[in-house]
């Protein structure tokens, strides 16, 4: 159950970090205003919270896992929202990511 509680926070945090990001790119850079911009600032302050939530007590473990979320959730983010077609590597990319994200968040340790 902690696994799988700790990959739904990933999931929120990706939602709230790479959306507020984008609020902001298309607030500021496809000029939709001020608004979208703020709110991205609002969302990317929402996603600082989330990762406090995380079982594991480590910051540097949680922000270092959390990076291979960060690129596979902005591949998927791209894809969805802009249509991005992503390619062999992208995709092979963002798994070795995944990859990398499961063993320093979830492999077995003695004593933490």
């Amino acid at each position: 159950m902690p696994i799988l509680r700790s990959a739904a926070l990933f999931v929120v945090a990706a939602i709230f970090e790479i959306g507020g990001a984008w609020l902001v790119w298309q607030g500021v850079r496809e000029h939709r205003g001020w608004l979208w911009a703020a709110g991205g600032v609002v969302a990317l302050g929402a996603y600082g919270f989330v990762a406090t939530f995380q079982p594991d007590a480590h910051f540097g473990r949680i922000l270092a896992a959390y990076g291979g979320i960060f690129v596979a959730g902005s591949i998927l983010w791209g894809v969805v929202a802009d249509g991005y077609r992503p390619d062999r590597w992208d995709i092979a990319g963002a798994l070795v990511c995944l990859g990398g994200m499961a063993l320093i968040m979830w492999a077995p340790r003695n004593g933490g």
